[in-house]
């Protein structure tokens, strides 16, 4: 559900007598002195970017969880607080490369991890757990989590974003000692089938199964429906050439049958923070209340599915002030 947003800019480094000037295309260097009280302006002003392109200082790795080998990238002081981004179906860990640069300059240790099927994580699957399953299910989704939570500090800051919120809810009620903060963006606000109340096309989702949803979804992308820059296309493209398209089909079909945690991440005592964009597939109202329903703040950006493209400063902002919570 990720890379669908349609905002877009020249990105512009606040100077010093209080004006923006623009900088090269690409993926920026740390962040100007007081950046959180310019978010908005520095949000609208993102430029169309090569989404392959790391933060200087990021680092690339391999983890070996249970699924097989994930693609990971990190930032930061290897002894500051772990913070966990997790990224969504079709999505990849370079979904929050914005963010990285801005997480670690307050100190803390931030990674991402391609999720087992997708993108760099694509030799990761059912066939290498023991015994040999058929599917991406739940249960390899939540152990390859637990495994990279397991592998740090004791206790994470963790963001799931979309399908991953609800990943991340599971972690959360399985393993609370290795939770710091949770923060959910673009998380399906729905138990049971989340598509039912997506907006326009809500009622049709009864009417299909995991691969034509999966279907529909991937044409979507592929052909830019939503307008996105034509970095950003280009990108998204070359990793459905990666991806395996199983574990699209799979994480629909998990989506379609989203548990039921709620009163588990209620009861946990972790600073809880719902972030969407005002313009998510969602209505605002149905994540508003599944805010409520779990005891999280909600954080409304004037956005698509994507703030962590679109409106990475506001959203990091906002993380931080989480953080503090903790």
């Amino acid at each position: 559900m990720t890379g669908v947003d349609d905002r877009r800019g020249v990105f512009r480094r606040r100077a010093g007598d209080g004006t923006f000037r623009a900088t090269p295309a690409g993926v920026v260097g740390p962040p100007p002195a007081g950046w959180q009280l310019d978010a908005e302006a520095l949000d609208a002003a993102i430029p169309d970017l090569d989404w392959r392109r790391l933060p200087d200082g990021a680092e690339r790795d391999v983890f070996d969880a249970p699924s097989g080998p994930l693609a990971r990238i990190a930032m930061g002081p290897v002894d500051g607080q772990r913070v966990v981004l997790i990224p969504g179906a079709t999505g990849s860990k370079e979904d929050f490369v914005l963010m990285l640069p801005l997480l670690a300059d307050a100190g803390y240790r931030v990674e991402s991890f391609d999720l087992a099927g997708q993108y760099e994580s694509s030799e990761a699957g059912p066939w290498r757990l023991d015994p040999p399953r058929e599917s991406y299910d739940e249960q390899l989704f939540l152990d390859d989590v637990l495994a990279v939570l397991d592998a740090g500090s004791p206790a994470a800051h963790v963001l799931g974003y979309s399908f991953a919120g609800t990943l991340a809810q599971l972690a959360l009620a399985a393993r609370p000692d290795r939770f710091a903060s949770l923060a959910l963006l673009s998380c399906p606000p729905e138990v049971g089938q989340a598509f039912r109340t997506v907006k326009r096309i809500g009622p049709l989702s009864t009417l299909t199964n995991a691969h034509q949803g999966a279907a529909l979804m991937l044409w979507g992308i592929r052909n830019n429906l939503n307008k996105v820059p034509p970095g950003r296309l280009a990108f998204v493209r070359e990793r459905f050439a990666l991806t395996h398209r199983q574990s699209v089909d799979d994480i629909i079909a998990l989506m379609m049958a989203t548990p039921d945690v709620r009163a588990e991440v209620a009861a946990s005592p972790v600073p809880k923070l719902v972030a969407v964009g005002a313009h998510d597939l969602w209505p605002l109202e149905r994540h508003e209340a599944f805010a409520e329903e779990i005891g999280a703040q909600v954080a409304v950006y004037a956005t698509g599915h994507s703030p962590c493209e679109t409106a990475p400063h506001q959203l990091v902002r906002d993380l931080l002030a989480l953080y503090a919570r903790s």
